[in-house]
């Protein structure tokens, strides 16, 4: 967020400025094999979509009850996508995360909650500075339970009065998770002053202050 870039060193932080583009970005590498959906015994998935997966990642991870937490690429046609595929647009699929979790530490609903308090759910095919397809938000369901959970949890925001726009993020069936470059993974955690210039230029933690104010799930 903004405030983690006060203490930074004024040199390191204009050469990260001057040289890393604004936007959720990376280079190139391989693409990765589709992720199978099918969990142990008593693990559950769910599939969110929030724009840069950069920024979805950090708040799922290391919650009590979440086992791991992986970006990548789903809700698309193209089979076994590159970065540069999705990012140009063509492919369909939306930048995602997809979270593992045990069901009797963490609740479905709960991780509904965490995703809506980060996103802006009403613009359509964007995420603050992030435009296209490939930026949208969206829940993909894995069982009629989740469909359930996450329409209750859409029309919930939709009455909250907090959001001044209709709330346009799909709620749709999940199709093959496709895992991104490795580069991607915990980029928040390789990456963090990039990261967290990304997110104050972007706007996000801004956005969010205003919507949710005291109540707000922040993403480290």
């Amino acid at each position: 967020m903004a405030r983690s870039l006060a203490p930074l060193a004024p040199l390191a932080f204009a050469l990260t400025v001057l040289f890393w583009p604004l936007g959720c970005t990376a280079g190139q590498a391989k693409p990765e094999a589709a992720v199978n959906t099918a969990q142990p015994v008593g693990t559950e998935v769910a599939t969110f979509a929030g724009g840069c997966f950069w920024c979805m990642e950090p708040p799922f991870a290391g919650l009590t009850g979440v086992l791991d937490v992986t970006v990548g690429y789903t809700g698309g046609h193209t089979v076994h996508p590159t970065y540069e595929q999705v990012s140009a647009g063509g492919t369909g699929h939306a930048e995602s995360v997809q979270v593992r979790f045990d069901p009797h530490k963490i609740t479905y609903k709960a991780l509904l909650d965490i995703f809506w308090h980060q996103i802006d759910p009403t613009t359509p095919d964007a995420q603050f500075c992030d435009h296209g397809t490939q930026y949208r938000s969206a829940i993909f369901y894995h069982d009629a339970t989740q469909k359930r959970l996450a329409e209750a949890s859409r029309d919930q925001m939709a009455k909250s009065g907090r959001f001044k726009g209709k709330i346009v993020t799909q709620i749709v069936p999940a199709t093959a998770f496709y895992r991104a470059e490795d580069y991607h993974q915990g980029y928040y955690k390789k990456n963090p002053i990039r990261y967290h210039y990304y997110r104050y230029r972007c706007g996000r933690d801004d956005y969010l202050d205003q919507i949710w104010g005291k109540d707000r799930k922040r993403a480290d």
